[in-house]
């Protein structure tokens, strides 16, 4: 697919931002970028892929995609640094108001993202609260070890951390960009999101979406690796979950503006105070010489 280059959009503009770590995706790269350019048309989003350090032909698909599609921006890791590390570059670059991330191997479908963006505006929008969407896959098209591992994982976390949300481990979600900066970033940390949104004051709404099956290339997951660091990862979240500080809503209550004037007011009184106090002295000192 070839695009027209697109006016510039002023970053303060920009509404969405998707938010895409890679790492050995060569062949599933540009079709999953158009497929978000896709599901977002007519919107004013970015596009934000972070290679982690791969070593097949993802950085040269990368360069032909941003030679095409306008809305794309890409990031590298020198050294390889791992998922979340990735996240977090792409959420440090990012302008958006509101981030959608999703997993680069092509299981998550970009067409569900304005679905779960109205979810999450729909719920947090009577209050004025931060929150997010977050995908809960109905048919998951993984293999039976796969499915066997993640309910494990999710058995832990839920007796563990308490965490409620059905299926804490789908890529695909929506969250305000000003709570994403708020959590505690560590490594694995996209794995526990619902726990952590909600340790912020957050709102965790869960929203079905769809999920099919890798076509290209393989998981750079092995099952057994994600079960022995899933438990100290685990272990990690309740001691920060624990030490959680128990602050309650902040409310402003008084403007920049006005606490800049009264300040200002405050040094001008002192300022002409001390003055005045200065002139009776002197006048005192002229008569006591006279």
């Amino acid at each position: 697919m070839t695009r027209t280059k697109a006016a510039f959009i002023p970053p303060s503009t920009i509404e969405i931002s998707v938010l895409v770590p890679v790492m050995n995706e060569a062949g599933n790269i540009r079709p999953l970028i158009e497929e978000i350019s896709a599901a977002l048309t007519g919107r004013r989003f970015e596009i934000i892929y972070v290679d982690d350090a791969s070593t097949d032909d993802s950085p040269a698909e990368l360069a032909s995609c941003a030679a095409d599609i306008p809305e794309l921006r890409v990031l590298r890791h020198q050294t390889r640094a791992g998922q979340s590390a990735a996240i977090r570059s792409a959420l440090l670059a990012a302008r958006g108001e509101l981030i959608g991330v999703l997993d680069g191997d092509g299981q998550n479908v970009p067409a569900d993202l304005p679905a779960l963006e109205a979810a999450l505006l729909a719920e947090t929008g009577k209050t004025g609260a931060t929150g997010m969407a977050a995908g809960i896959r109905a048919r998951r098209q993984d293999s039976a070890m796969r499915l066997l591992a993640s309910r494990g994982a999710r058995w832990i976390r839920r007796s563990l951390l308490a965490d409620t949300h059905p299926d804490s481990g789908c890529g695909i979600k929506v969250l305000h960009r000003s709570l994403f900066l708020q959590l505690p970033f560590f490594n694995h940390m996209h794995r526990f999101m619902p726990s952590l949104v909600r340790r912020h004051g957050g709102v965790v709404i869960g929203v079905a979406v769809a999920h099919r099956p890798r076509l290209r290339g393989t998981s750079k997951y092995r099952i057994l690796d994600r079960l022995v660091v899933g438990i100290s990862d685990v272990i990690g979240v309740i001691w920060l979950l624990r030490r959680a500080p128990r602050q309650g809503e902040v409310t402003e209550v008084m403007a920049g503006k006005k606490t800049a004037q009264k300040a200002v007011r405050k040094v001008a009184k002192k300022t002409a105070k001390k003055a005045s106090k200065k002139a009776s002295n002197k006048a005192s000192n002229k008569g006591v010489g006279a």
